[in-house]
């Protein structure tokens, strides 16, 4: 089967994705929408005319992204608390939330940061990249069927090369704690929610897609050590390595979110605004996707490990 191709690449900019488009009636929430690509996928939407909801940790970092995009779109911006390692706030909006929802962006996430667990004893990344996202799109089911023909759109990234999920220590209860093995079994969880989700709901109208956002400098290095940042801007400077803008690590997202390619096909995962080649999962390789994010048997069991952890340790009041 050929892979889904667009008209754009990985020098298109989100801007470019929505040109044209008219998305007024289009319901949206970006998850991590006050920094880094979450800022202008929102504001990209908001400019083809959607009504976004900025779901985020610090609101008041919210209320001033919402601002900026207002003054330049000329569209008022919503702002809500979603912590995703809080799940009594993302309980809080999932059921305060009402009517149709068309758009769903997983775009919030942590990146190799130390071990630090969750009160319910979760590796902060798996917890946050993954199981957050995961609760709050489950309590947001019924709004994905109301839109009657729904997108949900969950960022991975080339860190998934690094790791399948371990389903045997989840964890690192039993292994060593390793920043970017934690981050790659993160980060493949998120392709696998979009390979489940759209087999699960495909007949509710909802498609779910993964994508990797390209190598964006943001606030998502933060725990990068210097020693790999040096590395980095040595491999730019000798043009072995590009870094996009916020705008251009945007677009594909957007391609997920809006371009008719994508309306009614879903477990797919993109690169550079296209669907991007399966590779085998020992390959060398710094593209492409792993069949481990893949395997609908492993999105099935994820679904379920995931079902399980949130049921074992429910949300007491909200």
């Amino acid at each position: 089967m050929s892979l889904i191709t667009t008209s754009f690449d990985a020098m298109s900019t989100a801007d470019a994705v929505v040109e044209g488009m008219d998305l007024r009636g289009t319901r949206a929430v970006v998850t991590g929408g006050a920094s880094g690509i979450g800022v202008e996928t929102a504001r990209s939407l908001a400019r083809a005319g959607a009504d976004v909801v900025l779901a985020v940790r610090d609101t008041a970092a919210g209320d001033r992204v919402a601002a900026d995009i207002a003054a330049t779109t000329g569209r008022p911006v919503e702002v809500a608390a979603v912590d995703l390692l809080d799940r009594r706030t993302v309980a809080a909006f999932t059921q305060a939330w009402t009517g149709p929802l068309h758009l769903l962006v997983l775009n919030a996430g942590i990146m190799a940061n130390p071990l630090t667990r969750t009160p319910e004893g979760w590796e902060s990344q798996f917890a946050t990249n993954h199981l957050g996202h995961f609760a709050l799109t489950i309590g947001l089911h019924e709004a994905l069927i109301a839109a009657e023909g729904a997108r949900i759109v969950s960022l991975s990234s080339s860190g998934h090369l690094a790791s399948p999920v371990v389903f045997e220590d989840l964890h690192f209860e039993r292994r060593e704690y390793e920043p970017w093995a934690a981050y790659g079994q993160a980060k493949t969880a998120n392709v696998l929610l979009a390979v489940e989700a759209t087999r699960r709901w495909y007949d509710d109208g909802i498609v779910a897609n993964a994508l990797m956002p390209g190598g964006i400098m943001t606030g998502l290095q933060k725990y990068v050590p210097q020693s790999t940042r040096d590395q980095w801007a040595r491999a730019v400077e000798d043009g072995r390595l590009t870094f996009k803008t916020t705008q251009q690590g945007a677009a594909t997202s957007l391609v997920a979110a809006v371009a008719p390619e994508f309306a009614e096909t879903g477990g797919h995962y993109l690169e550079d605004c296209n669907e991007a080649e399966t590779v085998a999962d020992d390959a060398e390789v710094g593209r492409g996707v792993r069949r481990w994010a893949k395997d609908p048997d492993a999105a099935h069991l994820l679904w379920e490990t995931s079902l399980e952890l949130l049921e074992r340790h429910p949300v007491q009041s909200v």
